[in-house]
């Protein structure tokens, strides 16, 4: 068993909805074995309201988080990242920083509960399916023996959990 604390970098475009869900789920449930931060390629500048609410309401925390540019992960002070996820297909698709260490990267995208428009109630919905889909994902995570897997068994079982109910990536779309 190690002592080691993973840094762990969560990517979508706009860096105010899934990425902070992730984020704060991740910090949480890795209990104290992972350090999750997240950023995006295009940042809004601001966290969806909704998203707050929704870490709320599931016991996670809900506060303290900004909307970044990836950027700030690629300086040379910026913390070593372990593994870099992205969450969203835009994000997935673009040219990302050169990153120091040559962590794993897997995508693990779903819908974007940003995106809902409507009633309250259906926004309400979308960000609780959003989180619960990444949930599902971030515990499939936390419970790989990481100390002990080697690096392409490792890839192999992040596209898995990346291909978890929500998939948005075609060889994960669940009907």
């Amino acid at each position: 068993m190690t002592d080691k604390t993973y840094n762990v970098l969560l990517l979508c475009t706009g860096n105010s909805a899934r990425s902070i869900l992730a984020e704060s789920i991740l910090n949480k449930e890795g209990g104290g074995r992972f350090k999750a931060y997240s950023a995006g390629s295009q940042p809004k500048g601001e966290v969806n309201p909704h998203v707050l609410k929704e870490l709320e309401t599931l016991g996670y925390q809900s506060t303290g988080f900004s909307s970044k540019s990836w950027d700030v992960f690629a300086e040379p002070s910026a913390p070593e990242m372990d593994c870099i996820f992205t969450v969203c297909d835009s994000a997935a698709g673009e040219a990302c920083p050169v990153w120091i260490g040559h962590p794993m990267t897997a995508h693990w995208g779903v819908e974007d509960p940003a995106a809902v428009s409507g009633l309250d109630i259906d926004k309400q919905r979308a960000f609780a399916q959003a989180a619960r889909f990444l949930k599902n994902r971030i515990l499939a995570f936390v419970n790989l023996p990481l100390s002990s897997i080697d690096r392409l068994a490792l890839e192999t079982k992040l596209r898995q959990i990346g291909a978890m109910e929500g998939s948005t990536s075609p060889q994960g779309k669940s009907a």
